[in-house]
């Protein structure tokens, strides 16, 4: 497998997960599916449907734990994606910030485990983050691979959440490309284009449907 595509295994931390710490303090669990399991622009699904579920756990201090599973494909042994992941995050005025670890495992792959640490900062309905490999089952130690994201997010005809991002992944020994992305979201369902910019990755624009359910336990 390239490196590129086996650094661009898991969900993207930095700004999936800490939604849990936005929430109110508890245990919420999720479920989801997908038409195409996209991960900074890459499929890691084979461009096939994917199922997933999680539970969180945050506390009113801005500290959040949590795991998520999915299928995956990417042509090997591994077909389960299992993360754990800790964090902080909290609002100060009109700006919020985050930033924790997360464990991207994968218990029938064969030396594709890695770690990330995450950070990211908000203000009104922007939001920059960054993430940087804490360490790999291969060669990419600290800081060796940085993935920089900026996102932009409105609500559009009345509740309708109208999201606009592009990230840039940046490799110590691999292909670097960038990747965009717009969505339209709405009690769960969520439609996106992505698209990357090298064409030895994907040539192709994906559409991705999905709809992701929570609980509060």
């Amino acid at each position: 497998m390239n490196k590129y595509l086996v650094l661009a295994v898991g969900l993207s931390a930095a700004f999936n997960y800490s939604s849990a710490a936005y929430a109110d303090e508890g245990i919420v669990a999720n479920v989801g599916v997908t038409n195409n399991y996209i991960w900074r622009g890459v499929t890691q699904a084979d461009d096939k449907p994917a199922v997933s579920a999680g539970i969180d756990y945050a506390t009113d201090t801005g500290i959040y734990v949590g795991t998520w599973a999915s299928n995956v494909d990417f042509g090997g042994d591994a077909s389960t994606e299992l993360d754990l992941y800790l964090g902080f995050a909290n609002e100060v005025g009109e700006f919020s910030y985050d930033f924790g670890y997360v464990y991207y495992g994968y218990p029938d792959g064969d030396d594709i485990d890695f770690g990330e640490v995450y950070g990211s900062i908000g203000w009104n309905f922007i939001s920059v983050g960054i993430s940087t490999t804490a360490h790999s089952d291969w060669s990419s130690d600290f800081g060796d691979d940085i993935y920089i994201e900026a996102n932009l997010t409105f609500e559009v005809l009345g509740d309708i959440e109208l999201g606009l991002h592009v990230g840039s992944y940046n490799f110590d020994d691999g292909l670097d490309y960038q990747d965009y992305n717009v969505s339209l979201s709405k009690s769960g369902f969520s439609f996106m284009l992505s698209q990357v910019s090298e064409d030895e990755i994907d040539e192709d624009y994906k559409v991705v449907m999905s709809y992701t359910h929570e609980i509060d336990l």
